[in-house]
Order: C-alpha cells, then sequence, then structure tokens
C-alpha cells in the first residue's frame, strides 16, 4: 500500500518542488487542494479534509510569505494568516492520529543579532529583525507547538527550518519578492533595456541560499527516516554577501551595466547563517551549487513569463496565502 501524503501549500514554490520529487517515487499517493479548494485557514474545513482523506503524513508548506516591503506593510495578515493555517493542519493531524507531520518555517525565528552560524538552541533568546518579525513570531509558535506534541504525545513530528530559499516557481514581483527573485528580474530588464541596476541596501549583509529542490530531498528525507530531534536546521552551510550574490546574479543575466546601491533602504539581518550539524550528521547534505541552482533559475524565468507570480503591494492583502 502507498503512503498517504497531503502537501499543503502544493502549488507554492516550495510545495511544488516536494510534489515534483514525490511523485517520482512509486510509495506516496499524493494530495493536494489549491486554496480555492481548501482554505487552509479554516479549522473545521481542514479537520473535515482531513477526516476524510486519511493522510500517513502531512507536510505544512502554505504560509503567507513575501519580501521586506510585504512583511513590513501587512504584518497583521503575516502574523495571523499564518497561525491560522499551521494551527489547523497540526490540529487536524493531532485529533485524526496523523502518523507523521513535517512544518516548515524559515530561519527568521532566530534572533537578528544571534551568534553565527544560527544554531537550533537559539531561538528565543533575543529579539528579532523588525522588518520581519511578525511572520517570524507566527513560525516560532509553529516550532513550539511541534516540539510540544513531540514532548508530550512522542508523536514524529518534525520542524524543518531552511535558510533562504530561491528556485522554479518563485515570486518574481519586484515589491513582494525574496531577494534573489527580486535581483534576477531586475538584471534581467535592465539587460534588455541596457540601463543600470538598482538594488536595496548596502550589499554588505551576508546570506546563505538553498536551491528549492533540496529543500524537498531534506523532506524526503525526514519522511523516510524518524528523527531525533524536533528541529532541524536546513542549509548549504556557507554564505556570501548580496553585493557578491549580485555580482554572481548579474554575470548569470549577462548584464554588464552600472550596479548602484540604495543605502537609504533597510539592509535587514546582517547575516543569517545556519548551523546545518545536526541534520547533516542525521545522514543529509545539500547538492546544488549557487551558480547552478541561479542558471536552472534563470532559465525557468525566461521560459515560464506566462507562469511567473507576481502579487502587487497595493492587493496582497486581498490575496490568499500559497
Amino acid at each position: 500500500m502507498r503512503q498517504k501524503i497531503f502537501i499543503a501549500g502544493h502549488r507554492g514554490m516550495v510545495g511544488s518542488a516536494i510534489w515534483r520529487l514525490l511523485e517520482q517515487k512509486s510509495c506516496y499517493e499524493l494530495i493536494g487542494r489549491t486554496s480555492a479548494e481548501l482554505d487552509l485557514r479554516n479549522q473545521s474545513a481542514v479537520y473535515q479534509f482531513i477526516v476524510k482523506e486519511k493522510p500517513q503524513v502531512i507536510i505544512n508548506a502554505a504560509a503567507r510569505v513575501g519580501g521586506i516591503l510585504a512583511n513590513d506593510s501587512f504584518p497583521y495578515e503575516f502574523l495571523m494568516e499564518n497561525m491560522l493555517i499551521q494551527n489547523s493542519l497540526i490540529q487536524a493531524a493531532v485529533e485524526c492520529n496523523v502518523p507523521k507531520f513535517i512544518f516548515l518555517g524559515s530561519s527568521c525565528i532566530y534572533p537578528k543579532f544571534a551568534q553565527q552560524p544560527l544554531r537550533e538552541e537559539y531561538i528565543l533568546t533575543g529579539a528579532l529583525e523588525p522588518t520581519n518579525e511578525w511572520y517570524a513570531i507566527a513560525k516560532i509558535a509553529g516550532v513550539k507547538t511541534i516540539e510540544a506534541l513531540r514532548k508530550e504525545y512522542r508523536l514524529d513530528y518534525v520542524s524543518l527550518m531552511p535558510t533562504n530559499l530561491y528556485g522554479p516557481f518563485d515570486n518574481f514581483d519586484l515589491y513582494t519578492s525574496h531577494v534573489i527573485p527580486a535581483i534576477l528580474r531586475k538584471f534581467h530588464e535592465a539587460k534588455i533595456n541596457c540601463g543600470p541596476v538598482n538594488l536595496w541596501g548596502s550589499g554588505l549583509p551576508l546570506r546563505e541560499f538553498l536551491y528549492v529542490d533540496d529543500l524537498a530531498n531534506a523532506v524526503h528525507f525526514v519522511i523516510e527516516n524518524k528523527m531525533k530531534e524536533h528541529l532541524y536546521n536546513v542549509g548549504v552551510g556557507w554564505d556570501l554577501s548580496i553585493n557578491e550574490l549580485a555580482l554572481l546574479i548579474q554575470k548569470i543575466v549577462g548584464h554588464h551595466g552600472k550596479i548602484i546601491w540604495d543605502t537609504s533602504k533597510p539592509d535587514g539581518t546582517p547575516r543569517k547563517l545556519m548551523d546545518i550539524s545536526k541534520l547533516t550528521q542525521a545522514g543529509w547534505r545539500a547538492s546544488v551549487s549557487l551558480e547552478k541552482g541561479l542558471q536552472l533559475t534563470y532559465e525557468w524565468f525566461l521560459n515560464n513569463s506566462d507562469k511567473v507570480r507576481e502579487r502587487k503591494i497595493e492587493s496582497f492583502r486581498n490575496t490568499g496565502p500559497e
């Protein structure tokens, strides 16, 4: 009998990567629902769905996500909607005796000025980055809920905290996207227009990036193994400056113009490097290099202009979570 897996958020960048990987495996039966088919914020609807489908694994890849501007502009939506989604899924899983639950979060759960690299035990040891604290607080609540369930009920539930993600099906809107899709699009358009590229901040912050297919592989690893810990960082183990990232993307895109840094815009957290030793010791490691991942992402961007998602800042409140 094939293992039945519900991927919440299967149309988003993360969820679709997980779906692509798992559908290649003959041992899984995958379930997915769009936000129109199932509102994950509706606790009753989610419970009834889980009762009917009876999955053996639930993967929470659904979330209200966005970059610095979106986070800072819509704090209530980022806090409330993410908590509603994860609470509905986790409670339904517990009440329906779902054997395995994988909760996906973000490295922003760690304090802004935490010691580097970020270890799992640094959670709740300091103040968060103000521009994304609302999203971070929601994800911290999810992590602690998973920890509480393991402690009280000995459930095989696990939280994975990936570093900054990028890849196919990302959000390429210049106002609501994360750093890689925004920079990639800016260089692409500047190449077409033969102009300079304007980028936010100083270019000095250090960031670690993980190709989304590598995260999908980590999720598959957790599905197939009983994990000893409740929380694992997922990353590559090294970082680079935003300026170095920009130069690499500029080379891949083939832009030869000037880069202008707008230092009036915020930099965000100075550094976010993940300590990935726990997951590495468990037996998993990323395999896609940053340059290769960026090349694949740019190729997808060029070949899928009709699929490139844009989420305008003025309509952000009225759009659903991924």
